[in-house]
């Protein structure tokens, strides 16, 4: 498992290749939870679930069970917010204390082009007239507006679009009008396109 660095360093990042074998990383509780899903998911289930346990040893938690909420949202530990993404080989976890972060999303793409046919839907027409086409045509927006919907969700229950959702990459601020919210953002890059969004300092213990 790699751990990746950001400039919020009150939140652990970590990402990891998913492997054959990660499958039997779940515990028997976050199998039942998964019900029928197939081997692919499963094993992507496990692959992000190593990296959220072995980020949470660092904070002193022993191996627990992360399931899901009726809403799909994943369950951590008291005082921990966290989230969960991976793409088809690679899967990516975040934590943080909830004293220090009160929202936290994670999304993890490879880095290639988004096709063309999805600028429209993902970018707003603000965010077409601000950015170039070759930002477009990268996976940044992307990434980062389904790590702020990850964020958004446990706090005002509402499902957003992209449309939902204007990123200002030169303040590295999301904001979500929708939903009263604005988010902190960051974004790593390697073979992979991670995003970041949270909100700091509102969090109790």
């Amino acid at each position: 498992m790699d751990v990746i660095r950001f400039d919020q360093q009150n939140i652990l990042v970590g990402i990891r290749p998913i492997e054959r074998v990660d499958e039997a990383a779940l515990f028997a509780s976050e199998v039942a939870a998964l019900g029928r899903a197939v081997a692919k998911i499963r094993r992507q289930s496990g692959a992000a679930r190593i990296v959220a346990r072995t980020l949470l040893a660092k904070l002193g938690f022993p191996p627990v069970p992360i399931l899901k909420t009726q809403s799909g949202a994943p369950t951590w530990p008291a005082g921990i917010v966290g989230s969960l993404a991976h793409h088809n080989t690679v899967a990516a976890a975040a934590i943080a204390e909830k004293k220090f972060i009160a929202a936290l999303g994670v999304d993890i793409e490879p880095d290639e082009t988004l096709p063309n046919d999805l600028i429209d839907l993902v970018a707003t027409p603000r965010e077409q007239t601000v950015y170039d086409l070759t930002l477009l045509q990268r996976r940044d927006l992307f990434v980062l507006k389904e790590a702020v919907y990850k964020a958004c969700f446990p706090l005002c229950n509402q499902i957003l679009d992209y449309q939902d959702v204007e990123i200002d990459l030169r303040s590295n601020v999301a904001y979500v009008p929708k939903a009263k919210c604005v988010f902190s953002i960051e974004l790593y890059k390697s073979k992979n396109v991670v995003g970041l969004a949270y909100i700091v300092g509102t969090g109790q213990e």
